[in-house]
Order: structure tokens, then sequence, then C-alpha cells
């Protein structure tokens, strides 16, 4: 076959930084992201949080004043924040061990395991915030 004859392929490049807004990724993808960025989160406040847990052991006085300090409103947010980051990051790092076990790989199975993620870790911050402002 000669050069002119053979049929064309489709180039797959990489998208520019001016196409990110406009492109769409599929759910799997969205979660895998927010499973980088939770992780990412998580990460960054680790040693806010032990500083935290270390304050809040060393006394009662100090437990008080960051039970105190919890109460706010914002502290609440925050705390939802990292809850649903711990949630998401720990959903969706399951579904990865699955899929790196060569379980749900497949297109269809994929698409329903991140929904699954997002249902599931979303349904848990919700509980996370019911609690944490007073509901139960």
């Amino acid at each position: 076959m000669s050069e002119a004859a053979k049929p064309k392929r489709p180039q797959f490049r990489n998208i520019h930084i001016t196409q990110i807004v406009g492109y769409r990724l599929p759910l799997a993808g969205v979660v895998s992201i927010m499973h980088r960025i939770s992780g990412f989160f998580l990460f960054l406040m680790l040693p806010l949080l032990l500083c935290l847990l270390d304050q809040s052991l060393l006394s009662e006085d100090t437990y008080a004043a960051l039970y105190g300090f919890a109460s706010h409103w914002f502290v609440k947010l925050v705390i939802l924040a990292l809850s649903w980051a711990y949630l998401h990051h720990f959903c969706a790092g399951i579904r990865h061990v699955m899929m790196d076990n060569h379980i749900g790989v497949d297109k269809v199975s994929a698409r329903k395991s991140a929904a699954t993620v997002l249902t599931i870790s979303l349904t848990l911050a919700v509980l996370v915030a019911l609690k944490l402002f007073g509901a139960f």
C-alpha cells in the first residue's frame, strides 16, 4: 500500500492549558483527580492536625480551649472539609485497589464505581455535617 492510500490515523495530543476549562472529563476521571487533590490536602494538613492533637492531650485546660475553638462555625466547616477529604480519599482508594487487581476496569464498571464513590463519600460527609452542626 502506498503512502497516499493509507487511511489517516487519528492523533491524540495533550490539551493546552487554555483548553482545560472546556474539557469534559468522564466521571471516573473526576473521581481520580479528586482522589489526588484530597490526598494532597490531607498531606498538607497532617502537621497541623498532629500539633492540635498534641496540644489537646497536654492538659484538661488546653483540651477545653481547643474544644471551644472547634465549636466556631468556620472551624466546623474546615473540619467538615477534612472529613470529606478523608472519606473521599478512603473510598476512592478502595476503588483504585480494586482496579489495580483488575476488578471493574471496563468502562461501564468504572463509571458505576466512580458514581458509587461519590455517593458514599458525600452521604457520609452529610452525616458528619449533621453531627457537627448538632442535628443529632
